[in-house]
């Protein structure tokens, strides 16, 4: 067993951007928001992510823009520390040590140099409960601090960073948890509780859901469970407090926020519509509709140009002052299960998996970055609780990309189980999925597995479906001449199979697709594609066989299965017995494809132990116990775009493929070393982003030529003898013009292509008249003073051109006969070569 400390398993690709409240900078140009753990720095007008600040080790729990510093912001993690960033640079300037789990960070510019953090309260109570800290944040010039002066200002708060929040620029702070709204004044050191009853008259929710603090009035507006707002007033005395009640939202009101002159508040729920309430004037409000996701937090720009809401289906929306959407940051969507396996398309090198209701998302793991969305139900999606729809619950790509199929289902409460599978074929043109056959009741019985498989022999893709009804199907893609004229290929089914009477459960074609291998209950059997004849079967020792996986490469020859007994077994398809056998309970078990690695996940005292080996050796390559809480049910080797080069032979597995695995939490997790974090940690270092550009891959590449034009200054004579192409006229007028005003494209290809030649000049100073005289006669007028410098007779310069040194008492050639040298030099003289043939 081998275990090692250099390799951790972190968030990478995929985070929710939507885990806690996003932050707009003063000038609005940029958004930051906590994003698994690093911060995400987004610019507001391109949507295209500019900074990743990495530095914490745990979840990142909380963003907050420095009262005192526009250009910095602190971030808190659940590791324990704050740390202060320039974000316009990416560049760490500060950590704080606080010592234990923060769960959210708040500051005010009244309190200077201390900040407000939510901690665990120790104690020996089952049941956890927070309390606000200030934090005194000690002024030393080292990076690493430590901030061990806390005091406590209120216990028993929410660890939700909504429920608190400071009002009148920080004279008092407000908390709310459970039924219990609590406001402490800084000045009186006194805090006022409030209470409310668990249900109203009518049966609503009175639980304090959200809170937000009037910037200049006296007011704090709460949102409870049952949609209402209350208006809370005179909240300095316990008993004459007041407050008025607002209703619109038909379910809990997730977020609260005041503009920050106060003239409104905008309020957001489950309806996926931003109120706006006027205040003062509650009965006028302005309505944002069909925002697509439930809103889940509220934000607001300082200069209050900008509005932004973060939705359930993990997504940003940024508005214009509530008037309409001008930009949509899409991160991973991540819904309550995911029924679909995590695929890699193979043509994009993206994450497929379920996303939207009746979707498949395909998102970059690259660039962290949603790609687009496939519908496939291909229905309006309603809204309504209990109401049940098609949903996407499988999904294969074949190896090539060249094909997608999709299983949709949708069952009724006393009506029969409604299925479609469907086959999509990528289009070139559109570069994405377009239908091409759609099956309605392909079983009988609901799908449990598909796998897709492309022959290379056959020239044909072959589809395969097994069912609970006891059957197996392979789909075939006809030919075009075997349909009609008017339409293309299409699939039919090309043979049904089945096993004395058996379910099966799951199926997997071979690497070279000349097997196929179909569990049965304890049986495994093997079939070959090209006749549908069964090969043989295997079935030792006994159990319900969950997963089949073949090997790959050189273990070409292995097959792999576990059974619901916790067995590992292991067959050798050449002798077709079983090779070996292990105890362990594994969830799940899949192969590297560019590989012969493989991976297993087991589930174990309600963590999940992973281990990685190959099936023809015995000892594993990697082993790491506990990788995360739960089951683990999907993951996915996922190729590089740049391989590592590890020389470990502990994280070699890592070199080509990354691992990534679904938590039981729908958190997307994958593996990573020390050094390629330290590589991402320099390279996030390297970026500068310009005052007036946003930080996108063009931009990098024309910064790098920014750089050098910095660099090399005009008094630099290397920079005038051999001026580099990147510097050149043309370019500079191709990147700054205009579109519109640009000239034709072959004018400025032709002078795109005379910017690139780069002048050869001669080591020899003398040399330089003479080269000079090679030139055209106009910019020999115009340079009189360089050739009256020339001093070679016409007899040399004849006979002998360029290599002649020249005498330095040699008489200088008048203008007119420099130009009758010349026009007697460009003579055609080929007659006499003809004279001169016999």
């Amino acid at each position: 067993m081998v275990e090692h400390g250099d390799i951790r398993v972190v968030h990478r690709g995929g985070s929710k951007i939507n885990f806690r409240e996003p932050v707009i900078t003063s000038d609005s140009r940029f958004l930051l928001c906590a994003s698994g753990e690093c911060v995400k720095v987004f610019s507001s007008s391109t949507e295209e992510c500019i900074h990743d600040l990495r530095g914490h080790t745990d979840l990142v729990t909380g963003v907050l823009l420095k009262p005192s510093n526009h250009l910095q912001v602190y971030s808190c993690s659940a590791d324990g520390t704050v740390r202060l960033w320039d974000f316009t640079d990416g560049i760490l300037i500060k950590t704080y040590v606080i010592g234990y789990p923060i769960y959210s960070i708040h500051a005010s510019a009244k309190h200077e140099g201390v900040i407000f953090v939510v901690t665990a309260t120790v104690s020996d109570k089952r049941t956890e409960s927070f309390q606000l800290v200030a934090v005194h944040l000690p002024q030393s010039g080292d990076q690493l601090v430590e901030a061990r002066e806390l005091s406590a200002v209120l216990s028993n708060v929410s660890s939700n960073p909504a429920a608190i929040d400071f009002g009148r620029g920080g004279e008092y702070i407000a908390s709310a948890s459970g039924l219990l709204l609590e406001v402490f004044f800084f000045k009186k050191q006194k805090a006022y509780r409030f209470s409310l009853k668990e249900d109203n008259k009518k049966g609503g929710k009175n639980t304090f859901m959200c809170i937000s603090c009037h910037p200049k009035d006296d007011c704090i507006a709460t949102g409870h469970e049952d949609g209402k707002i209350r208006l809370w007033r005179n909240f300095n005395h316990q008993k004459e407090y007041t407050y008025t009640t607002l209703h619109w939202h038909h379910n809990a009101v997730s977020s609260l926020c005041f503009t920050p002159e106060g003239t409104n508040l905008l309020s957001g729920g489950i309806e996926s519509v931003l109120v706006q309430w006027r205040y003062n004037q509650e009965s006028q409000k302005d309505f944002l509709p069909r925002l697509g996701a439930a809103i889940t937090h509220i934000s607001v720009s300082p200069d209050g140009e900008l509005f932004c809401t973060s939705h359930s289906d993990n997504k940003i929306t940024i508005i214009q002052s509530c008037v309409k959407v001008s930009a949509v940051i899409q991160g991973l969507v991540k819904g309550e299960n995911v029924k679909t396996d995590l695929m890699v398309d193979p043509r994009s090198k993206s994450l497929v998996l379920n996303g939207k209701p009746g979707h498949l998302q395909f998102y970059s793991l690259q660039r962290d970055k949603l790609l687009y969305n496939l519908d496939i139900v291909q229905q309006e999606f309603i809204h309504e609780l209990g109401l049940q729809q098609f949903e996407v619950v499988n999904a294969a790509f074949d190896a090539s990309g060249s094909w997608l199929a999709t299983v949709e289902e949708r069952k009724q409460k006393d009506t029969e189980l409604e299925l479609n599978l469907k086959l999509w074929a990528f289009d070139e043109q559109t570069q994405s999925f377009v239908l091409n056959t759609t099956i309605s009741a392909p079983h009988e019985d609901r799908i449990t597995d598909m796998c897709l498989c492309h022959a290379d022999e056959s020239q044909t893709t072959v589809l395969v479906s097994t069912s609970k009804d006891g059957h197996f199907k392979a789909w075939q893609l006809a030919a075009a001449a075997h349909t009609e004229a008017d339409e293309g290929p299409s699939w039919m089914c090309d043979f049904v199979g089945a096993y004395h009477s058996m379910v099966p459960q799951c199926c997997c074609f071979s690497a070279d697709g000349s097997l196929l291998a179909v569990s049965f209950q304890e049986v495994v059997t093997v079939w070959s594609p090209a006749s549908w004849e069964l090969l043989t079967t295997l079935s030792q020792p006994p159990g319900a066989i969950r997963n089949l996986c073949f090997g790959r490469l050189s273990c070409s020859k292995y097959l792999l299965g576990t059974t619901a007994n916790n067995l590992l077994c292991c067959w050798n398809l050449l002798t077709c017995s079983l090779e070996w056998s292990t105890s362990m309970d594994v969830s799940l078990l899949l192969a590297d494809p560019i590989s012969e690695n493989m991976a297993a996940f087991c589930c174990q005292a309600g963590a999940t132990d992973l281990f990685l080996f190959k099936p023809s050796e015995p000892r594993p390559l990697f082993s790491q116990k506990a990788v995360c809480s739960g089951k683990v049910t999907r993951a996915v080797f996922a190729p590089r775009e740049e391989m590592l080069e590890s020389c470990e032979e502990s994280s070699q597995w890592l070199n080509r493929s990354q691992l990534y695995f679904l938590t039981q939490y729908m958190d997307l997790m994958t593996f990573t070393t020390k050094a390629e974090e330290d590589r991402l940690m320099a390279a996030s270092k390297q970026l500068v982003i310009d005052d007036t550009v946003a930080m996108t891959p063009f931009y990098l590449l024309l910064g790098k030529h920014r750089q050098h034009e910095n660099q090399v200054t005009p008094s630099d004579p290397s920079a005038e003898r051999e001026p580099l192409p990147q510097g050149s006229v043309a370019i500079k007028e191709l990147l700054q013009t205009p579109a519109h005003v640009l000239p034709s494209t072959s004018f400025l290809c032709s002078m795109f292509v005379r910017s690139l030649l780069i002048s050869v000049t001669d080591t020899s100073a003398e040399s330089k008249p003479a080269e000079e005289e090679m030139e055209s006669e106009k910019e020999e007028e115009d340079s009189e003073g360089e050739m009256e410098t020339s001093s070679s007779r016409p007899t040399q310069q004849t006979s002998v051109g360029v290599g002649v040194t020249e005498s330095a008492d040699s008489p200088a050639l008048t203008k007119a006969q420099v130009r009758e040298l010349r026009r007697v030099r460009k003579l055609d003289h080929s007659w006499i070569t003809g004279l001169l043939d016999p």
